[in-house]
């Protein structure tokens, strides 16, 4: 039986929460803390290096499908600035799962793409749980064209379950968008770095 979420997290959450004990009661009582903190912080490493060495295959795919874990969208806001979300595969319609646009990392400009997915319920169905339509490709590969003629590098956070493999993606030709972005980002002439986030 593999263990759940909570059983993999318990010695994690134990040692978070005596940090947390130490750091107030050191603040309350006005206490130099560091040497505490320096313990604790060694524990911690030790502990995840031992649990994350032991963990089984399948603990492994739980903690990577984690549900609080960050989901691409969440790595855009944390990480790059200014983002300017595009919207559209000028075809069809905008697929709300796929989300592209240009943002600045260190003030370079460049395009970030990913895969949206929901936190409740609403929020995945909105977002068809993060699994694209055609639509969704399409407007990936009108982004990069758009990249490729500005020089701006690409850089694709990837977390889905697949394309979407209703009959509606079908006949809507899924396979030949899917074909036509990996021909097309071969004859891109900028950087282009995809991050298999989950």
């Amino acid at each position: 039986m593999a263990l759940s979420f909570q059983e993999l997290e318990k010695p994690y959450l134990e040692l978070d929460a005596s940090f947390r004990k130490l750091r107030d009661f050191c603040r309350d009582n006005a206490i130099e803390m560091e040497r505490g903190l320096g313990f604790l912080e060694e524990q911690t490493m030790r502990l995840q290096t031992q649990e994350c060495a032991s963990l089984t295959a399948l603990q492994k795919v739980q903690m990577a499908r984690h549900p609080l874990r960050p989901y691409p969208w969440d790595l855009q806001e944390r990480i790059f600035r200014n983002f300017q979300e595009l919207h559209g595969d000028r075809r069809f319609a905008d697929d709300a799962a796929i989300f592209g646009g240009i943002a600045e990392l260190d003030g370079q400009p460049l395009l970030v793409l990913g895969t949206r997915k929901g936190r409740d319920l609403t929020e995945s169905m909105n977002v068809n749980f993060g699994s694209a339509h055609p639509e969704g490709y399409r407007k990936a590969m009108r982004l990069m064209r758009l990249a490729d003629k500005l020089g701006l590098p690409i850089v694709n956070l990837v977390d889905t379950p697949g394309a979407y493999p209703g009959i509606a993606a079908e006949e809507r030709h899924i396979g030949e968008a899917i074909a036509c972005n990996l021909r097309d980002m071969f004859r891109l002439g900028v950087p282009v770095i995809s991050i298999i986030t989950g």
